[in-house]
């Protein structure tokens, strides 16, 4: 990609559109999409997730304080999703053991350079969500911080492939868009507080170029869809955490801001395990 190219400009966005998509266009458009838009989100972003932190979400929650994944030192843990994979590195500090994944081949090299540049490298692994390159019960914890679930067509399926790799007893953490953020307009400012459709509504939205191809697709779910993607999963829901904006915090990221943060949750954490 060209200096100062948005993802938009090199994939030939043309428009908005608001149709069924199915896991293969679904996944060609979040490649694409994330292998254009990788320099632009970190150059915007970095100062936010940082280069060796575990950041959950917008709100500024940290893993550190959290703590939602319980004990790590010594586990084998998979992040889903990782991106430039700071939170993998930052549990290698920790004494973890982690493997991250992604499905952009821009993001897993923002990585690699992170990893030299901080000299915290964790492998790599470049794969989408819904088909898990490795064996059955081989980690102890995956994690996702807003990391694939919300762009893939068929979350229950990354549920059921994230309880084929843990263990019995492991636990699986995931972020994500609160699902009531579905109605609001992604603006951080009061238009962002009026509702535009419908929370019921699961048509995907997705950015399309001049022949309809999709170039950004983002799928809904409500919270009962989450939950019963879980249980069906064959997965225990333990926890739903709904960050609540923190005094102080002024930091605009997208959609996020103060505004809106005071009023209503822009993120669901999902806390569950494989039963043992």
């Amino acid at each position: 990609m060209s200096p100062g190219a948005s993802a938009e400009a090199v994939l030939g966005t043309a428009g908005i559109a608001r149709r069924d998509v199915g896991p293969a266009e679904s996944e060609r458009a979040s490649r694409a999409w994330w292998d254009a838009d990788a320099d632009d989100y970190l150059d915007e972003h970095l100062a936010d997730i940082g280069q060796v932190d575990f950041v959950w979400s917008p709100e500024a929650l940290h893993e550190a304080d959290a703590r939602l994944l319980g004990e790590v030192e010594g586990r084998r843990v998979l992040e889903v999703g990782c991106g430039s994979a700071p939170c993998s590195r930052w549990l290698a500090t920790q004494g973890a053991h982690p493997v991250a994944l992604d499905l952009s081949a821009s993001m897993l090299r923002h990585a690699r350079a992170a990893g030299t540049g901080t000299g915290v490298v964790v492998p790599l692994v470049q794969a989408g969500a819904e088909h898990l390159p490795f064996a059955d019960a081989s980690f102890d914890i995956a994690c996702s911080a807003y990391g694939a679930v919300p762009f893939v067509a068929d979350p229950r399926q990354v549920m059921r492939e994230v309880c084929r790799v843990l263990r019995p007893g492991g636990r699986w953490v995931f972020a994500v868009n609160h699902p009531m953020r579905w109605m609001f307009p992604d603006d951080p400012g009061p238009d962002g507080l009026v509702v535009g459709q419908s929370y019921f509504d699961r048509t995907p939205y997705l950015e399309v170029d001049d022949d309809g191809a999709a170039t950004y697709v983002e799928h809904h779910r409500t919270m009962g869809d989450r939950i019963r993607d879980v249980v069906a999963a064959g997965l225990v829901l333990d926890d739903v955490v709904e960050p609540e904006w923190p005094e102080g915090h002024e930091r605009v990221w997208g959609q996020w801001s103060p505004l809106r943060g005071r009023l209503f949750p822009g993120t669901a954490i999902f806390v569950t395990h494989r039963p043992a």
